[in-house]
């Protein structure tokens, strides 16, 4: 069955120890608690924002498998999957698979620059090597330096089990210029469209997509997914209220390389230690006052409970 894809869905960060050897499995715990009562349609481990790059293919696995078993299926489960060599994003994906996942998200193949052709194939393998995990790419050429086009979403659309895209392009003729393609293989409600860019989440929407894949969810759920359930009903003018309070607050979180604002914003709430690893540095002085006045003007509160759980106001 395929799993509905919409609203906020959190790029969650992955908590680690003080000294960033290990992950934290106690902060994790809470944090899927924290993100789920504060209305997540689905949460999103292992991507970027979870530092993929820099955990080990152990960790990677254990984070994935820790994430489904304690969500244990109350939200969709969207575990990144993604490597630039076509052998280990089967490999991840086939795991993904294994513990229950509900979809795999593959980016595309970053720093080796294949075209179309290669693209293509290079997600084909992964749906060829997997039996029922459903899947998303993840386009973001920003990062990979490739995009996959519209025309080759075309020739993969008929493997049912494609069921959408993260798109992270910057380039709000996308979505519409994927409808075209998505309604002439008959897959308009099988197939969806998911912003990767927290800014531009509600303008996403207005082009026809779905919901987000969300940093800025890390810090605030509830608003980012009232924000995107008010504008699915209707309620435009309150949905873009909410953005307007939102906009600082995107703009903070990514004031320096992510997740390092995020994961600050989430220490200072007593979630998680602010660590990050290497080659991702700790935000400075300046940008930490910046997100510290973000979520002031934000109005976020955070309680702590007994199990260390925050909850916005």
């Amino acid at each position: 069955m395929t799993p509905k894809l919409s609203g906020l869905l959190t790029a969650m960060v992955t908590p680690f120890s003080a000294d960033g050897r290990k992950i934290d499995e106690t902060a994790l715990a809470n944090f899927i608690e924290w993100q789920i009562n504060q209305g997540a349609s689905g949460l999103v481990p292992c991507g970027t924002t979870g530092e993929s790059p820099v955990l080990t293919p152990a960790e990677h696995d254990h984070v994935a498998a820790l994430t489904v078993e304690i969500v244990n299926k109350r939200v969709p489960v969207i575990v990144g999957t993604g490597s630039n060599a076509t052998a280990e994003a089967v490999e991840r994906t086939q795991h993904a698979e294994t513990i229950g996942a509900d979809v795999a998200m593959l980016v595309t193949p970053y720093y080796n620059k294949p075209n179309q052709e290669g693209m293509i194939q290079h997600f084909e393998a992964v749906l060829k090597e997997t039996k029922s995990i459903p899947i998303i790419i993840y386009n973001i050429p920003p990062r990979s330096v490739v995009d996959f086009l519209p025309e080759s979403f075309a020739r993969l659309l008929h493997h049912e089990r494609l069921i959408g895209v993260k798109d992270a392009t910057q380039n709000l003729v996308r979505p519409a210029q994927m409808r075209e393609v998505i309604a002439q293989a008959k897959r308009t409600d099988s197939f969806f469209q998911i912003s990767g860019e927290d800014p531009t989440a509600l303008a996403f929407l207005a082009q026809g997509g779905h919901g987000v894949i969300s940093v800025t969810g890390n810090v605030a759920p509830r608003l980012m997914a009232q924000a995107q359930e008010l504008w699915q009903a209707g309620n435009f003018s309150a949905a873009e209220e909410i953005d307007a309070v939102l906009q600082p607050l995107h703009k903070a979180i990514f004031a320096a390389p992510s997740p390092a604002p995020a994961k600050y914003a989430l220490a200072q709430a007593g979630l998680m230690e602010a660590t990050v690893r290497l080659p991702i540095v700790p935000p400075d002085e300046s940008v930490k006052a910046q997100i510290d006045q973000a979520v002031q003007q934000a109005k976020l509160s955070f309680h702590i409970d007994k199990t260390a759980q925050p909850s916005a106001a």
